[in-house]
């Protein structure tokens, strides 16, 4: 694979073969032919000072897209925390450039545009040998510039796909497009594509260690498979110190339950209350700093008699609900007008997480807080006198609230607040 300099090191070596055409030519061409590599309003702008125009080719790289075919090949694969690399993929490239000629006598830029676009048919694939040449040639003709040493270590002759140069077709109107946002006079031009540049990734991926043992478990029977969450009657969220069931099948053997949350980075383990082969219990922790509110997902894990995981089962969405506790305090404010309302909450709430409560209709977002927190003060409008069914919303997960489910109908019982 390239370097970051490979695009640059492409844009040298069509240079230095470009240039070895015309040396010979100059009689046939009216003069000492040039090979630029530069944009073209800078040219422009050395002929807006009136000098004669020069005898010269430039190279313009004015537009860098992905390669189709490589696009798609060598996803990135990252470990199962999101965050670890274990292998990098290569950006594939392709490089589109206007090959330009400038000349002051008659016949002359055709010529010159003539001599170079020949030159790319003849050699519509640079070899390693080519590059490897050009590369050397060039440091030695610059042996003080360290740009031209660096492009030699950049890795272009040694990618696995060959560099190819194939025409290009841009239309009158893309054409004019482009050269008016070049901010240049239009000259004699052909456009080609150069593809395709590999460039390797310098992130350092993670390599797995060598296999010391092999310890292989077999089990016969279905595979362990979880169904559904149950929950008590009239329970729709389990908070910390409630009792989970999973009901599934081939559960027989599980020795931990796994709740992860790969947005707040929790991954916490714990032994299940009682197991059969067709149902797990287990009750939520008991955190308050660990195991914030939110959303989850759920699996069991089978470990051998060293306490390391040798199946895991399919996992289940989960949530945790926060819980209100104490009496809210209310405190009128002037600026905003309004009620400042705070509660105590379990299990603390993260800064990172999103807060609202809710009083009856009417929601406000938490104040901010820059450390984890239990107690929480949310701005309301002036709230006018009755009693409000409390809800604590903490990354869409609501609060439980008390129904009295024999009343015709059923009414809610609790939380309120009484204002």
């Amino acid at each position: 694979m390239s370097s970051a300099l490979a695009i640059a090191g492409v844009t040298a070596v069509l240079q230095h073969y470009l240039g070895n055409v015309y040396t010979p030519l100059t009689p046939a061409l009216g003069g000492v032919v040039s090979v630029s590599a530069k944009a073209p309003d800078l040219i422009q702008h050395d002929l807006d000072k009136g000098t004669a125009a020069p005898v010269q080719v430039n190279l313009f790289l004015h537009q860098v897209t992905h390669n189709s075919g490589w696009r798609n090949q060598g996803l990135p694969s990252i470990g199962g925390d999101g965050m670890t690399r274990l292998k990098n993929p290569p950006l594939a490239l392709d490089l589109h450039y206007l090959l330009t000629a400038y000349a002051s006598e008659d016949f002359q830029a055709e010529g010159l545009l003539g001599y170079a676009v020949l030159m790319l048919h003849q050699s519509p694939v640079l070899t390693r040998a080519d590059i490897s040449n050009a590369m050397t040639t060039i440091a030695k003709n610059h042996p003080t510039d360290k740009r031209y040493s660096l492009l030699g270590a950049a890795g272009l002759a040694d990618q696995i796909e060959m560099i190819k140069i194939t025409p290009a077709t841009l239309g009158r109107e893309e054409m004019a497009w482009l050269w008016t946002a070049l901010k240049a006079d239009y000259r004699p031009t052909f456009p080609f594509q150069v593809s395709v540049v590999l460039i390797d990734p310098e992130f350092p991926p993670t390599t797995a260690l060598p296999v010391l043992s092999r310890d292989i478990h077999i089990e016969a029977g279905p595979t362990p498979l979880l169904f559904e969450l149950q929950l008590a009657q009239h329970q729709v969220a389990p908070a910390q110190g409630d009792t989970v069931t999973v009901i599934g099948q081939s559960l027989s053997g599980v020795t931990l339950v796994q709740l992860s949350n790969p947005r707040l980075g929790i991954n916490k383990t714990f032994a299940p209350d009682s197991v059969t082969d067709a149902l797990v219990k287990f009750k939520v922790p008991t955190d308050p700093s660990g195991l914030p509110a939110g959303i989850y997902t759920v699996s069991l894990l089978f470990t051998n008699t060293l306490g390391a995981v040798i199946m895991s089962t399919n996992t289940l969405t989960m949530v945790i609900a926060p819980t209100v506790s104490g009496t809210p305090t209310l405190t009128p404010t002037t600026n905003p007008p309004g009620t400042l309302v705070g509660i105590n909450c379990a299990p603390n709430v993260r800064q990172n997480q999103n807060v609202s409560l809710t009083l009856g209709a009417i929601s406000a977002p938490a104040q901010i807080f820059d450390t984890q927190t239990s107690s929480l003060t949310f701005q309301f409008p002036t709230l006018s006198a009755g009693k409000y069914l409390i809800r604590l919303r903490v990354d869409g997960v609501d609060s439980p609230v008390q129904i009295d489910w024999f009343a015709k109908p059923p009414a809610f019982m609790s939380p309120f607040l009484t204002v």
